[in-house]
Order: structure tokens, then sequence, then C-alpha cells
């Protein structure tokens, strides 16, 4: 299927059909016209849906179905002093550009330690995230890609491990607080891999929880995260007027 979905997609940009739109805005950009936007959508929906663990079709579903909510996203961000030098600056967030090792000898307490020991825990780390082919606007681009690097720092504020369960926890806040569709595709179809009893905790602890602090808290893409590294988590916490998830 990832293969099917990018030689599709490389097929019709090297189509005569869309050469008026074939100006690539950015590297790796695949433009594409609304059809055959459409149709990688639906395509990565279906993958999706069948195994939601491969990223590059839930990256591409995103992609194609995001318009408004990312437009939505960058102008939250425009309203915010932070959020526009976020914009402005671009940072990246890889092993490049922040020390594991440093974050690892930071007090407990601190944000930085706390990153650092959920991507050790859980042996991942901040490099390999889907790179963006299908959104159109360069600055939009840079928008969803912020939003795919900075999602282990939302796991760390809410204290939510990477099991189905709190990833979809993880979803719920992303549904409320962002409004990007793929969030509530992931919402509300990701329950069907649970448990009963997971589904019945998500319902009653997850859910109002994603309400409620999908609603509260500060635009989360407008945080500086890596300047707040040395910082307190509860206090940062606090700033950002979120809460952990309830255990």
């Amino acid at each position: 299927m990832l293969t099917q979905l990018r030689v599709s997609s490389l097929r019709l940009i090297k189509s005569p059909f869309i050469k008026h739109i074939s100006k690539k805005a950015y590297e790796g950009h695949i433009p594409l016209n609304f059809l055959e936007k459409s149709t990688v959508a639906v395509k990565a929906a279906f993958g999706a849906l069948l195994d939601p663990t491969k990223q590059e079709l839930v990256a591409a579903l995103g992609e194609t179905t995001s318009g408004p909510a990312l437009k939505y996203m960058r102008d939250r961000m425009l309203q915010d002093r932070e959020g526009r030098k976020i914009l402005r600056e671009r940072p990246i967030v890889s092993t490049s550009t922040i020390d594991l090792e440093y974050l690892s000898k930071l007090p407990k307490n601190t944000f930085g330690y706390n990153y650092w020991y959920f991507l050790d825990s859980n042996k991942i780390g901040p490099d390999g995230r889907t790179p963006v082919h299908y959104v159109d606007d360069e600055e939009l681009a840079y928008v969803i890609n912020r939003y795919r690097q900075v999602h282990d720092f939302f796991h760390t504020l809410f204290d939510l491990n990477i099991s189905v369960q709190e990833e979809i926890s993880v979803k719920w806040f992303e549904m409320v607080h962002f409004q990007l569709p793929m969030n509530t595709l992931s919402a509300l179809f990701g329950p069907l891999r649970l448990t009963a009893h997971e589904r019945t905790e998500l319902l009653d602890k997850s859910v109002p929880w994603a309400l409620t602090v999908g609603n509260q808290a500060k635009f989360l893409l407008s945080v500086p995260y890596e300047q707040l590294f040395e910082k307190d988590l509860n206090e940062l916490r606090e700033e950002l007027n979120v809460i952990p998830h309830p255990k």
C-alpha cells in the first residue's frame, strides 16, 4: 500500500494533465490537483484504517484533508508572539538540534528530563517523522511538520505513554485543540482496536479530559518547547493551562 501510494503520486505529478500545477513549493513537495489529491486521500484513509501504524499513510491522509485546519493552526500561531517567532525562525526538533544526553542529566522534575525519559523508556527518538509531501503552501507545510515534531512533547505534558489507548487519548485532545480531520478519524475509529474495558476508560476518563484541556490550554503549537527544557514540568503545565491525563 505504501509503495503503491508513492508510485501513484509520482505518476500523477509526471502526467501532462497537471503540468500547470507541477511547480514544487519546497523540497519533497508533490503537487496534485483536487481530483488527484482526493484519490490519495481515499487510498490513504482505507490503508490507515486497515493498519493505523503505517505512519506514511496517516501522514498522507492528514496532508490531503487538512487545508482549512492548517490555516486555522497558522492563524492561531500568528495571534501569539511566540507563535509568530516560531513561524519566522522555523525550528526543527531532531537529534541534531536537541542534546538528549544533556536532557538526561537535568533534574528529574524538569520538562527536559521527563521528555528524555519518555523517549528513552519507549526506545524512540525525535528523528524519523514522515516528511511533508502534499501540502501546497510552504508555510502550512511547516505548520504540519511542526505539529508532528512536537507530538512527543504532548505525551510528556499529559503524562501519557504510547499504548494504543493512550495514543487515542492524545488524538482526542488534538481533535479538539487543532481541529484536524485525521485526528477525528483516529479518535472515532481508533477505539475499535480497544477492549471493552479500554473503551469504557476512554469514554469515562479520556474524552472528558480531552474536551476540557483541548479547549482551555494555550495553543500548543505556539510554545517554544526547546527553550523550556530546564523548567519545572508542573510549573510549565500551569503556564500552559494543561493538566495530566487522569490515572
